[in-house]
């Protein structure tokens, strides 16, 4: 069989750049959209080499929240047939969600908001008296900030409460969790590939929206807007970001997240508390779209390095 890749991706737009590079190399690959899809259970292997996932925990905001589910289930039959997977079950189980990354931060010894895991809306009253004001509640499931809400009061819960507005997201699980301030109004995200040290950057907080993805294809939900006008929407999309070298020391701790999360790309969040000066990390991102605008950024485009990982991916098959 020749080698082969296969990009599983449910996003019609995140991923252009992507195959962008991988058309300019020649590469054999495959595109399989995860929100219509199927495989047999008793098949021995499967048509491709190596198996890239791209699926996104954000799925459900576009209608393909069952592809979430699926997932699950396809990339542990495929760990099954020796097929090797990049970014597989245990890496997705922590894509999908966020309980899950804060019990590897612990494992771990690091600092993360103080956090009490809900799954109805009655326990939210009970944990806001135990994390205190401000705090924010996430659904466990979520992408993109969609549905976090911030806080400043038990009146405020009430009535989010009473009024039915809150989202615990699809799978019904939701974090009450600590409000920390950021130092300097911003967070700083590290980039890995092949569970090393890829690039930082600083996003610059506005106070007006939870979604912090720095690529500009992250704010695109209709690939049809985008294909018609692409610099409209580009235009409008984008985070005020820096690039960053963060201490060696923050470095190592990322690079020992992705090793035990078995992350083969993906990204880590963590902030400065300004109350002590300590870093808090808070998220981990194995979906992870580049910067926008990456030369100006940070100096290179990573969809080079990131397709040259994936050809020696498919060298040592």
């Amino acid at each position: 069989m020749t080698r082969s890749l296969a990009v599983y991706y449910e996003h019609p737009v995140w991923f252009l750049p992507l195959f962008a590079e991988l058309d300019a190399r020649g590469i054999n690959y495959v595109k399989l959209n995860a929100s219509r899809h199927s495989f047999d259970p008793a098949a021995a292997g499967a048509d491709f080499s190596v198996f890239f996932n791209r699926m996104s925990a954000s799925a459900y905001l576009r209608g393909n929240g069952q592809a979430i589910f699926f997932t699950q289930s396809y990339l542990a039959y495929l760990e099954t047939t020796g097929v090797p997977v990049l970014n597989g079950s245990q890496a997705f189980s922590l894509e999908i969600s966020k309980a899950r990354q804060l019990q590897l931060f612990d494992s771990l010894g690091l600092r993360f908001p103080k956090t009490r895991i809900v799954n109805c809306a009655d326990e939210i009253l009970v944990a806001a008296s135990q994390i205190g004001f401000p705090l924010l509640v996430k659904p466990n499931i979520g992408g993109r900030g969609a549905g976090i809400v911030r806080f400043d009061s038990i009146e405020q819960v009430n009535a989010a409460i009473e009024a039915c507005t809150l989202q615990l997201g699809i799978d019904q699980i939701a974090l009450v969790q600590e409000f920390i301030p950021a130092r300097n109004g911003r967070v700083t995200r590290v980039e890995t590939l092949g569970g090393k040290f890829l690039y930082a950057i600083d996003i610059l907080l506005t106070g007006e929206s939870f979604n912090l993805c720095p690529a500009e294809l992250c704010q695109i939900e209709s690939v049809v807007e985008f294909l018609e006008n692409p610099e409209a929407i580009v235009s409008k999309a984008g985070l005020n970001v820096e690039s960053c070298t963060p201490p060696r020391t923050l470095i190592d701790v990322v690079e020992k997240i992705v090793a035990v999360g078995r992350i083969a790309v993906g990204g880590v969040e963590y902030m400065i508390d300004d109350r002590d000066g300590r870093a808090v990390f808070y998220d981990i991102n194995v979906l992870s779209n580049f910067v926008a605008d990456a030369p100006r950024v940070i100096g290179f485009d990573p969809h080079v390095q990131l397709v040259d990982f994936l050809e020696q991916q498919l060298g040592e098959i």
